[in-house]
């Protein structure tokens, strides 16, 4: 069976998209979810985690790329910082502060990244 790599561009709307998706799947897994749920839920923790970290690293390349964009972002270099948490000190996350920007920082980036996304149609 052939296996295809796929690569998709190397783009600031790319990065946005990611950004969008990623923010979603962290708002709809988590809807309705009180922290002690979360907090037992290994799954979606893994998965939540993950997502910032996709988030993290689609600013990083945002702001190498296009740092204009990047300024536009509400706290995009405390998000960069926590994408390297997660890749680097995984061990010390907590889980209250994953929660609290799950509850307060999400919704405020999937505005923020779909205006910036509709601006480049």
């Amino acid at each position: 069976m052939k296996r295809e790599c796929r690569f998709m561009p190397n783009d600031v709307k790319t990065w946005l998209w990611d950004i969008h998706e990623a923010l979603s799947l962290i708002s709809n897994a988590t809807a309705g979810m009180p922290l002690e749920t979360y907090r037992r839920d290994r799954v979606i923790k893994a998965a939540v985690e993950r997502q910032f970290t996709i988030i993290g690293e689609a600013l990083n390349r945002i702001r190498r790329t296009e740092p204009q964009t990047f300024d536009q972002i509400d706290a995009a270099k405390q998000i960069v910082g926590f994408r390297n948490i997660l890749v680097h000190g995984y061990d010390i996350i907590k889980d209250d502060i994953v929660w609290r920007m799950i509850q307060e920082d999400v919704p405020v980036l999937l505005t923020q990244s779909q205006k910036l996304l509709d601006s480049r149609k």
